[in-house]
């Protein structure tokens, strides 16, 4: 017998060809019942996507582009091991790019590559200025993912930044820290990343009626462990030193965590760390690392869903969408959890 076709699962079944590619599609309106069926004679027959084929016949290349700045930044690579997981998922491969946070590559993953190898682009950008994506062609799909986000551009998702510093800034201050610095942080920025999250530490002081120190307010060439741990370093050296540190990543917080075990003192006894990302890393530190975890699936998730919405559409198919994907605060020990 040579490889079992869709219509010898249809007769396994007792069902019509169509219901079968329903069930394949993952459709809506399939009964339970008819699913199960169709299921049962997929294992048995087995029967198998012919993937290839399926996208050609559309007109696709059944590809998707992901385009992170770093691979070795934990954030990015968890981020990406679940945007693979969803694109498998729903039948399509994921080609893993890394632009190294430089703008020519990010344009080149904006216009696609200049190639025919992709069905559309999720990026998440670094040194794209705001005008870089006026005038692209919207018959390639993008999707954004971070703070870069001018108005119309693409579709976006992204946590709300300011709100997430603020939180984990009041759970500090809750625990009696008056002296708290950020680490990464930029007072004078726009809309990145660091001065979004800026912003939610001066929010969350103001309303406390406490003012913003600017010498504890201290930005890093990289978001790597010595940046963190250099960093921590300056500060506990201030004739007026922090209490608590709010690092903007949680690779920079286990560089604090470092440079304080190593210089004598105790977290969270002297100083409290707070990171960022919830990285698998900050679950096994001695001491674990409260952080700020993202919905990595959510925002995953629904990145790919709006990428296949775009590229099933054939073509722009609406204004741009914009989301926000959850947060949460989870305390652990570093600030006393």
């Amino acid at each position: 017998m040579g490889r079992p076709r869709i219509k010898d699962v249809a007769e396994y079944a007792g069902v019509s060809p169509k219901t079968v590619s329903n069930v394949l599609n993952d459709y809506e309106h399939v009964s339970e019942q008819t699913r199960t069926a169709v299921r049962e004679a997929i294992d048995a027959l087995g029967y198998r996507v012919n993937i290839a084929g399926r996208q050609l016949r559309r007109g696709r290349t059944g590809v998707i582009a992901l385009a992170v700045p770093e691979l070795d930044i934990a954030y990015f690579a968890e981020l990406a091991k679940h945007v693979m997981a969803e694109t498998e998922r729903r039948g399509s491969t994921t080609l893993l790019l890394e632009t190294g946070g430089r703008r020519e590559k990010e344009l080149a993953a904006v216009h696609g590559f200049d190639a025919q190898f992709t069905d559309g682009v999720i990026l998440s950008p670094l040194a794209l200025r705001p005008r870089d994506l006026a005038g692209r062609d919207t018959r390639l799909p993008l999707v954004l993912l971070g703070e870069y986000n001018p108005p119309g551009s693409a579709d976006h998702v992204a946590i709300d930044n300011v709100a997430a510093a603020r939180e984990v800034t009041e759970h500090l201050l809750e625990r009696g820290r008056r002296r708290i610095a950020v680490i990464g942080g930029d007072l004078r920025g726009t809309q990145n990343t660091s001065r979004l999250r800026t912003a939610g530490y001066q929010q969350a002081l103001s309303a406390a009626g406490l003012p913003v120190p600017e010498e504890l307010v201290l930005p890093v060439p990289a978001f790597r462990w010595a940046d963190g741990a250099a960093a921590t370093r300056t500060l506990m050296r201030l004739p007026r030193r922090p209490d608590a540190l709010l690092c903007l990543n949680d690779h920079l917080a286990l560089g604090a965590v470092r440079a304080l075990h190593e210089d004598g003192w105790s977290v969270p006894g002297d100083v409290d760390v707070t990171g960022f990302d919830d990285i698998e890393a900050t679950r096994f530190s001695i001491p674990t690392i409260t952080t700020v975890s993202p919905d990595k699936p959510g925002i995953a998730r629904r990145a790919v869903e709006l990428l296949l919405e775009r590229i099933d559409a054939g073509g722009p198919g609406g204004p741009a969408v914009d989301e926000t994907a959850g947060h949460r605060l989870i305390v652990r020990e570093s600030s006393g959890g």
